[in-house]
């Protein structure tokens, strides 16, 4: 289960401390111009040792295109892609051999596979998300003829929350600071934060918020598969996410449904909905407003401080954590969060296309 999409699909491949990250995409519209500066530069946005609130590990992040590109356009065929790893201190991992850490994934894989790679985590490391940041990179490059513009940004650091909603705030200043927050007062605060929990050697969780605009209505499969479940199954296989909520999502369970409906009227000769109370999408479908959502991080698991676990034979063990690690993952995750909506938009886009002769 390494592949993810219907039309337009990833399959990843590649391990934190291996030889290289990388993927296979099926579904590449032919035609699309391959703007390589544009791919890396998505991929800088996630890479490590950006700034001092994110783990100092150095690495490129170069991406090198295989396959199903030639002349600078998109053939149609499958698109291969290797980002090879420079920067690996395995060393650091020696003593997790037979350990389990608090909240990672080392248990569960053992439990599953009967073998892990204690690495960095191996499969389960965040790294593998490179794979992601490409193949969204790609669908933003077939997306942006139709009009389709993504954002994502960092809205809650622990208790320090954004106020307002994203169309309060100009969301191509998003990266003008490192922790990826469109106000620059709320990021400073952020940022102190995290600077804060990181030189207590512990970590912080927080929120992104993701914006879709220029979506026609329509896009969105009835039953299975609809829109918003489709982008909740995005966000929940992202590394260290624990919820996902669209449109008012939680917080319109307090209200009535007077209060929540959205009113159809007509705005410059076209249908319309004079709230956005449904977040975009409606039945499944999308309705032709912004798609808004909300996704939920926890406290990166891995702490620069002691911690009581067992090994594998059962026996209480105390663990401190070497190596370079994040004390929040939100920033790097900002990209994350946008490549797979990308890819969620594309795939339902050509989907749509099969529903019409």
């Amino acid at each position: 289960m390494n592949s993810f999409g219907h039309i337009f699909r990833l399959t990843s491949f590649g391990e934190s401390h291996g030889k290289a990250v990388g993927g296979v995409i099926d579904g590449m519209p032919a035609g699309v111009k391959i703007d390589m500066d544009f791919i890396q530069r998505e991929l800088d946005r996630r890479r490590p040792g950006q700034s001092d609130i994110v783990t100092a590990r150095q690495e490129s992040d170069r991406v090198e295109l295989l396959s199903g590109v030639f002349e600078g356009r998109s053939t149609g065929t499958p698109i291969g892609f290797a980002v090879y790893n420079q920067d690996q201190h395995s060393a650091d991992y020696d003593m997790l051999r037979n350990c389990y850490r608090p909240s990672h994934a080392d248990y569960t894989y053992t439990q599953k596979y009967g073998i892990r790679d204690h690495r960095g985590g191996g499969r389960s490391s965040a790294r593998e998300t490179i794979a992601r940041c490409v193949a969204g990179a790609l669908a933003k490059l077939a997306l942006r003829p139709l009009g389709i513009e993504i954002h994502a940004y960092t809205s809650q650091v622990g208790g320090i929350v954004l106020p307002g909603t994203y169309t309060d705030y100009d969301l191509s200043q998003t990266d003008s600071n490192s922790v990826r927050c469109p106000d620059e007062e709320t990021a400073r605060q952020m940022i102190d934060l995290i600077s804060e929990v990181k030189a207590a050697g512990d970590t912080i969780g927080g929120v992104i918020t993701g914006v879709a605009r220029g979506i026609p209505a329509g896009l969105g499969e009835p039953v299975f598969h609809k829109l918003h479940a489709d982008l909740g199954a995005a966000m929940l296989g992202i590394n260290a996410v624990k919820g996902f909520e669209y449109g008012m999502g939680f917080a319109g369970a307090a209200h009535r449904g007077s209060e929540m409906n959205d009113a159809f009227i007509v705005r410059d000769g076209v249908v319309t909905t004079a709230t956005n109370h449904s977040g975009g999408i409606q039945g499944g479908i999308s309705n032709g407003q912004d798609i808004c959502f909300r996704v939920a991080f926890k406290p990166v698991a891995t702490l620069l401080q002691e911690v009581d676990t067992v090994d594998a034979e059962g026996n209480p063990v105390v663990l401190k954590a070497r190596g370079r690690h994040d004390p929040c993952v939100l920033p790097r995750a900002v990209p994350v969060v946008e490549a797979m909506t990308a890819m969620v938009l594309l795939d339902h886009y050509l989907l749509n296309k099969t529903h019409h002769i």
